[in-house]
C-alpha cells in the first residue's frame, strides 16, 4: 500500500502504478459527470469542448447557486455542496469515456462492475471511492468551478472545478484486474453460505 499525490492530467503509466488499497489525493482539477452527461455524450453523438484526456472525473450533480460571474466564479456558479452518487448506473460508459474523451480516474460510491474493471486493465484506468456521507468534506477540496458546458442538462452538466488536495482517496479497483468491491462481495456471499449452512438452511 502506498500513497500517491497525482497532479492532473496524468499519463497510462502512472495510472497503471496503482493498486488496490493504495491511496490517492488529486490537484489542480477535475471533472463532474453524471448519467446525463454520458447519454448526451455517448447515446445522442453531442461532443464537450472540454478536454478530459488524462483526468479524473467525479460522478456528481452538484448542488451550486448562481452568482454575479467574477475572478472568484468565472462561470457565475458558487459551490454550496458538491457530493458524489452511485456509480453502478453508469457501469456502460466506463469504456466509451476513456476511448474517446481520454479519461484514466473514475471516482464515486459504490464501486462498478467487470465491464469497468476490463476497460481498465485494456486501457490504462483506476477507481476510486468516497464513503457515503462525505459531501461537505469533498465540498472543502474544491476551491472554484472553472468552466461548465452541456449546461443544458443542469444539473447534470459537465463540470470542471479547480481543486487543491482532494483526497485521500482510497483506490477500490485497479488496471491489474483486482476489485476490492468484488472482493467483499464474494467474502459476504461465502459468510452467508457458510450461516445458511450451519443452519441446515443451505
Amino acid at each position: 500500500m502506498a500513497h500517491y499525490e497525482l497532479t492532473m492530467p496524468v499519463a497510462e503509466d502512472v495510472v497503471r502504478g496503482l493498486r488496490i488499497n493504495d491511496t490517492v489525493t488529486l490537484q489542480e482539477r477535475l471533472f463532474g459527470i453524471r448519467d446525463a452527461t454520458q447519454i448526451a455524450l455517448f447515446d445522442r453523438g453531442r461532443r464537450t469542448r472540454l478536454d478530459l484526456r488524462g483526468h479524473a472525473v467525479i460522478h456528481t450533480a452538484p448542488n451550486v447557486k448562481k452568482v454575479a460571474a467574477s475572478a472568484e466564479f468565472p462561470t457565475g456558479y458558487a459551490s454550496v455542496c458538491i457530493g458524489t452518487t452511485t456509480s453502478m448506473r453508469m457501469e456502460r460508459f466506463t469504456r466509451p469515456l476513456m476511448e474517446r474523451e481520454g479519461v484514466r480516474l473514475i471516482i464515486g460510491k459504490g464501486g462498478m462492475g467487470q465491464g469497468t474493471l476490463d476497460a481498465f486493465r485494456d486501457i490504462g484506468g483506476a477507481y476510486l471511492a468516497i464513503v457515503g456521507g462525505a459531501a461537505a468534506l469533498e465540498t472543502t477540496w474544491i476551491e472554484a468551478i472553472e468552466e461548465v458546458d452541456l449546461d443544458d442538462l443542469h444539473p447534470e452538466s459537465l463540470w470542471k472545478f479547480r481543486i487543491k488536495g482532494f483526497g485521500p482517496l482510497l483506490v477500490t479497483m485497479d488496471s491489474h484486474g483486482n476489485s476490492l468491491h468484488a472482493q467483499v462481495n464474494a467474502d459476504a456471499a461465502a459468510r452467508r453460505a457458510a450461516v445458511l449452512a450451519s443452519i441446515g438452511a443451505a
